[in-house]
């Protein structure tokens, strides 16, 4: 008969309790391992969560074995009761979070498969920041129960964990800039003010926005440097974007060039030269004079492509292949300087 109040029966007792956190860590890999059979996001589900369930279950096992067995009845117990206690809080949150985040995860991957363009981008940046809101949610809960364990901190800890507590600390702080711009990045989200993956251009730089975070977004710029940029900026100053609607987008090209060009082969070879091009999306194109001003006359290229890249590339096309005509066909059409000299 092993007697539990000792010492020896506090080994057996962490031993089997060990024992029966490592069935539940390997039963839960099993069934896992048996459900991704018939249900393929269980494998990826049981990867993200067995470092956390392995932490609880082993925190779980040697708080429960050593509380019944001759440490509970030591002066130094609840001290490392509590210790114990704020690890499982710690490792459920871990858990709760990875379980979360997964959820979100394959949510994103749905969404991505069901939808597309413009409406796709708003979904995605939604649930990105909701999912960073569940994170901070689960993390502030966790800190609220921590809290909450110290008798001296009682009072803290409540409020932390009771939702009217949670919105009057973010209402009393919102004024300062950090919380500022938290709020701000929940706006951006459900205003649909951006998205992520809008083509957007912002303070003289063009790119995409990469990553909307809670306090700050990160723009990514074409030329891959990285513009790192406030919420609150996108609530307070006025931005350009390019999808905002639709990837569509019309581009023009502009050219100064001489009285004498010859206008109805200018827009034959520019027809030519984009129904050539896969840029082209074959919505729009036209070519007209828009300005005659001194010795030159300014021609502007319409054309139509069904994203900014390809728009980039279409006009970069357009612009080195007219300027190559005009070079060989029509250098009288090129610009110059006319001087007349009076004798």
């Amino acid at each position: 008969m092993i007697d539990w109040t000792s010492w020896i029966g506090t080994i057996v007792a962490i031993g089997i309790a060990l024992a029966v956190a490592l069935v539940a860590i390997f039963g839960l890999r099993l069934i896992a391992k048996l459900l991704s059979r018939r249900i393929a996001w269980m494998h990826d589900l049981d990867r993200r969560v067995r470092s956390s369930w392995a932490a609880l279950c082993i925190v779980l096992a040697v708080w429960i074995a050593a509380a019944v067995t001759a440490p509970g009845r030591e002066a130094w117990w609840p001290g490392v009761s509590h210790a114990l206690l704020i690890a499982a809080i710690l490792a459920a949150a871990w858990f709760l979070a990875a379980i979360v985040s997964f959820g979100f995860e394959a949510l994103l991957d749905s969404e991505q498969e069901s939808a597309s363009g413009a409406e796709r981008r708003r979904r995605r940046t939604q649930i990105l920041v909701i999912q960073r809101l569940s994170i901070v949610l689960i993390g502030v809960v966790a800190i609220g129960a921590v809290l909450f364990s110290f008798p001296a901190l009682r009072v803290v800890g409540t409020s932390l964990l009771a939702s009217a507590g949670i919105v009057s600390v973010i209402a009393g702080l919102a004024a300062q800039s950090i919380f500022g711009n938290l709020i701000a990045g929940v706006q951006i989200a459900f205003t649909d003010a951006i998205r992520v993956g809008d083509v957007v251009v912002i303070e003289g730089e063009w790119g995409r926005i990469g990553e909307i975070n809670l306090s700050y977004v990160v723009v990514y710029i074409w030329d891959e440097r990285r513009l790192v940029i406030p919420c609150s900026y996108f609530i307070t100053t006025p931005i350009e974007t390019w999808t905002r609607k639709t990837d569509a987008i019309l581009g023009t090209v502009y050219m100064d060039l001489d009285w004498r060009v010859p206008m109805d082969e200018v827009r034959a070879k520019f027809q030519q030269i984009i129904e050539e091009s896969d840029a082209w999306d074959r919505r729009s194109s036209s070519v007209y004079v828009t300005d005659a001003q001194g010795g030159h006359v300014t021609v502007r290229f319409v054309m139509s492509s069904k994203d900014s890249s390809d728009q980039w590339v279409l006009r970069c096309h357009v612009r080195e292949q007219i300027m190559t005509w005009l070079q060989q066909e029509h250098p009288e059409a090129l610009p110059q300087s006319r001087v007349t000299l009076e004798k």
